[in-house]
Order: structure tokens, then sequence, then C-alpha cells
């Protein structure tokens, strides 16, 4: 198999780390099982192609996979995962061409999905500190990245991914640190606001949550309607369900399209550039105040 050529995969920026399905051999559709579920359907183990896959790698029910009860695929993200593995590693041969490289595609996309999340993170980290050290840090735990995808898939199945996340997710809370300190003078605290916390279903409407550490909570069904999250970390927060309706993620901390497609909200709810405002929100922003009753679920 073929390494990756670092030119063509920037270090900088996220434009390798966006999905493009239409040059990927639908690993995401194939690679990962899933077992029936509010998300799902039906059961598919692992290795296996959807039953909606055509043989153009499309999938046949695309437009509709929400009514049909496919939620799960309408919220994943492979950071570029998948079409860096199907063009770059595995040089355009698809695993229906060569079932014999199936398994080590596979096997291959799952982790260099991983680390391509990394790099998504590592880029708003990068973005973000003026500290030198976590400058530094952050610019050698990029390259090491790079390297490991430079290395092809020998190189990367071999790769200590639990070892790296941990790295990562060390600097990121350094991060995190240094960005929410501005934001912490003058804002009320609340003993409930959280790493971790278990805010599902909590009525968050219109507050001023500036600065808060919600990394790893679970806000399920929370409302957060009109909400101010600027300088709130939400690294692998549960937004599922969540109302973000007239709400300020501009400049959340660690947000991902995974996220925002969990989520429901409106044309009235600010994002930051990087993301992009998911089709199943309602289009016509909110006229009523955050608190007015027909705004209730």
């Amino acid at each position: 198999m073929t390494s990756i050529d670092a030119s063509s995969t920037p270090s900088d920026g996220r434009s390798a780390l966006r999905a493009n399905c239409g040059d990927c051999f639908a690993l995401c559709c194939t690679a990962f099982g899933f077992q029936r579920s509010i998300d799902f359907p039906i059961d598919k183990p692992a290795g296996t192609p959807c039953r909606n896959l055509a043989d153009d790698f499309s999938c046949t029910i695309h437009e509709s996979l929400r009514p049909r009860g496919f939620r799960g695929c309408t919220v994943f993200d492979c950071f570029g995962a998948g079409q860096l593995v199907s063009r770059e590693l595995f040089g355009g041969t698809s695993w229906r061409e060569r079932p014999d490289t199936s398994a080590e595609m596979f096997a291959t996309f799952s982790v260099v999905r991983q680390l391509q999340e990394m790099r998504w993170y590592l880029v708003e980290a990068a973005e973000r500190t003026a500290a030198s050290d976590l400058t530094a840090n952050i610019s050698r735990i990029r390259a090491g990245i790079q390297r490991i995808l430079d290395g092809g898939t020998s190189e990367i199945l071999a790769c200590d991914v639990e070892s790296l996340r941990a790295d990562v997710r060390h600097l990121l809370i350094d991060v995190s640190e240094e960005a929410r300190g501005g934001y912490l003078a003058g804002v009320e605290r609340d003993d409930d606001l959280h790493p971790a916390a278990d805010l599902a279903g909590h009525d968050l409407r219109a507050r001023r949550l500036c600065g808060a550490d919600l990394r790893g909570a679970v806000l399920i069904g929370a409302d957060l309607r009109g909400a101010d999250l600027a300088g709130v970390d939400l690294l692998g927060a549960d937004l599922r369900g969540a109302r973000l309706d007239g709400a300020d993620l501009s400049d959340a901390l660690f947000l991902t399209q995974m996220q925002l497609n969990a989520a429901r909200g409106d044309a009235a709810a600010l994002l930051p550039t990087a993301l992009d405002r998911p089709g199943h929100w309602t289009t016509a922003s909110r006229a009523s105040s955050p608190t007015d009753g027909e705004l209730s679920p």
C-alpha cells in the first residue's frame, strides 16, 4: 500500500479533515457495525456492507435516513479519513475490486478516523493558545501524527492510539484552561456545571454559561435555547436531542459537526465558522423569546 504524500494533506487548517464521500469506498457504511437501537432500525455486523449501499458506494436512502430510522448515519463524521484511506493509502482500489484487502482497509480506516479527529481538535488548539510551551507541544503531537500517516498502513496499524489519545486529551485540557480563563470573571458559577456533569433534560435556557467546563457532560435533551456558550468546553459532550435554538456557540471550545448534527437548532443559532448548520435544523429563526411557551419541546 502507498503512504500519504504530506503535500496532499496539509498539516495546517481543516481542508484535509472534512469528509468527501464521493472519494470514499463507503468505509463508514462497511467497516463499522451497529445494533438495532434508537439510532438504527437494523443490526449490521462490522465488516459487511449496509443493505442500503449501492454499487457505486452511494447510499440509496441518503435523503431519507432520519425518517427511516438511520439517525446514527446522519451524525457520523470521519474527519476525512474515508477519502484518505480509499484514495491515498489504498491507491483508489476498492475492497470490492480487491476483497483480499478489505480487512486491512477497514482496520486502517478505524485507526485513521481516530487520528483525523485528533488532528481536528489540535488545529483548534493551535488557533486558541498563546502560550509558547503549549504551542510547542501541539506542534510536536501534530507532527507525530503526520509521521504515522506518512508511514503507511503498517505504521498506522502499529501505532498506540490510546496513548496518543491520552497525550492529546491532557494537552486539550491545558488549552481549555487557558482559553476559558478570560470568560470566568463576573460569570455566575453553578456547581452543576462541571466536566462529565449529568445535565440530561436540564433547563438551561437563556443562561450565560461562558467559560464553563462541560467536557464530557451529558446534555441529552437539555434545553439550551438562547444560551450563551462562549468559551464553554464541549469536548466530548453528548448533545443528542439538545435544543440549541438561538444559542450562541460561535466561540464554544472543541465543538464538532457530529455534536451539532445530533442536536436540534434553528437559523438563529450562532455557530463556529468551521462548522455547518445541520440540514434538519429549522430554517426560520425563532421570533419569540426562548422562554415563551410556544418554544417548549
